[in-house]
This record gives C-alpha cells, sequence and structure tokens, in this order.
C-alpha cells in the first residue's frame, strides 16, 4: 500500500493505491467524508471499502481531497472536490487502461461527490453508496442516474435517517434499466462503529454478485456473437452454393457437350 503522490488541478494530491498485476484487472475509486468534519482517506469506512474491493481483484485507489493531510489547496465546497476525484480517476485509467469494469464509492460527502463524477464519466459500470448524505445535499442531477449500484446505511444513523435513503432509492429505482439496491445495517451509526465487519458483507456481497452477473453476461455476449458468426457463414454458404449452380455454370455445362 504505497503512498502515492498525483497531480491535481490544486496542486499535490496524497493518495494510497493496491495494484494488481493483470493488465484488466477491475478498477474502483473510494472518495472520504466531509474535510470539515475530519474526514480523510484513511476514515475507517473508507479503509473497509478500500480493502472490500481490493480482496475481489480489484486495483484501488484512495486518497484526500485538497487541503486534507498532504493534499494542497483549500476547501472548495464541492467544485474543487470534484475535479480532485475526476484526476484521481485520470490517474487510475492512465495506470490501468485495459481494466475490464470500473467502480465509484463514496462514504457520506464523498458520495455526494461520486455521483456526480458517475454523471460525468460513462465509462463507470457501478457504485457504492455508503451513508449518502440525501437529507443534506441535492442529489436531483440523478437524472436520470447512468448505472446500477447500492445505498447502504445504518439504522442508528442521527445524520442521515433512513427514510431519506429510502426515498432517494424509490426516485432512482424508476428509471429503465437501472436497478438500485439499498441495504439498512441494523444498530449502524453514521460512521459504523463497530460495525465495518457487517459493511464488509453487504459491500461484499453485493460485489459478488454484480461482478458474476457481469462475468456470465460476458459469456452471454459471446455466445451470441458464435451464433450470429454461425448464421452469417451460412448464409455465405449459402450465397457460394447458389453462385456455383447458376447460369455461369449452366453454361459451363453446356459447352462440355
Amino acid at each position: 500500500m504505497p503512498e502515492l503522490i498525483i497531480n491535481g488541478p490544486a496542486g499535490r494530491i496524497e493518495a494510497r493505491y493496491h495494484h494488481e498485476p493483470a493488465n484488466d484487472s477491475p478498477i474502483a475509486l473510494i472518495l472520504h467524508p466531509h474535510p470539515q468534519f475530519g474526514g480523510t482517506m484513511n476514515n475507517q469506512v473508507v479503509y473497509s471499502l478500500y480493502y472490500t474491493f481490493a480482496q475481489r481483484g480489484f486495483s484501488v485507489l484512495r486518497f484526500n481531497f485538497r487541503g486534507v493531510g498532504r493534499s494542497q489547496g483549500f476547501w472548495d465546497g464541492g467544485p474543487g472536490e470534484l475535479a480532485d476525484a475526476a484526476s484521481a480517476l485520470d490517474w487510475l485509467q492512465m495506470v490501468k487502461p485495459d481494466a475490464k469494469y470500473c467502480w465509484i464509492a463514496g462514504v457520506s460527502f464523498g458520495t455526494w461527490i461520486a455521483m456526480q463524477l458517475l454523471m460525468r464519466r460513462p465509462e463507470i459500470d457501478g457504485f457504492i453508496c455508503v451513508a449518502p448524505p440525501s437529507n443534506l445535499y441535492d442529489f436531483s442531477f440523478l437524472a436520470p442516474c447512468p448505472s446500477s449500484g447500492l445505498m447502504v446505511n445504518g439504522d442508528k444513523d442521527r445524520v442521515v435517517p433512513s427514510a431519506s435513503v429510502a426515498e432517494l432509492t424509490a426516485k432512482l429505482k424508476t428509471q429503465r434499466g437501472i436497478k438500485i439496491d439499498h441495504e439498512v445495517i441494523p444498530g449502524a451509526n453514521h460512521f459504523f462503529e463497530d460495525k465495518t465487519e457487517d459493511l464488509e458483507k453487504v459491500v461484499g456481497g453485493y460485489l459478488d454478485m454484480r461482478l458474476a452477473k457481469a462475468i456470465q453476461d460476458r459469456e452471454n455476449q459471446k455466445e451470441r456473437e458464435k451464433e450470429r458468426e454461425a448464421a452469417r457463414e451460412r448464409e455465405r454458404q449459402r450465397e457460394r452454393e447458389e453462385a456455383a449452380s447458376g447460369p455461369a455454370a449452366d453454361a459451363d455445362d453446356g459447352d462440355d457437350e
């Protein structure tokens, strides 16, 4: 887990990166909670997500927003932090240009930034939102939400009520082809104190399900492509047979007589 410095729009961005050697390993970017309330890339929930993705063969990047830790710059209220996230994703995609999947995850404030980045980057295949502050920030820009994903919160969260997250999830579920899952972890507060293992099980289970589906979809796509190619070959064979038995072939038969 080597320390990493990325060039960002406000200067240096401090990060940590887990690298998978496979050229096509999937990638994931993790965004931390609100910088002005103690949020950093070393937050226990951020690390839990980082570890959960890494366990499943992802190359994973987490970083400090501007003004946090050794990252340069100053708190910008959202736009600057979104630019930081975009730069981090650029770096991750540069390192892993052949990644087969791209995911993004956020914790609290980080989910608001993550979902804005999701709207701007069509290559993102899925998302994990932990304790999304749907009662504090406007998520109406998710119209429509371009990818399926998971919303997770605790039933003891006094910052973000479960009902607020459920309402956001319900709005997003109405969009065709997009499936948003919502999981509530019993006994968990906004910081998931003593509940990170439960969080890892929920997020890990969801990732396992999505990855298995993606593999199956790829296999199905290969089978469909084989069937299409077989149909094209049958058509080419039919055309060859018709050409061989056409007027030119009849003329040749007449010459032989």
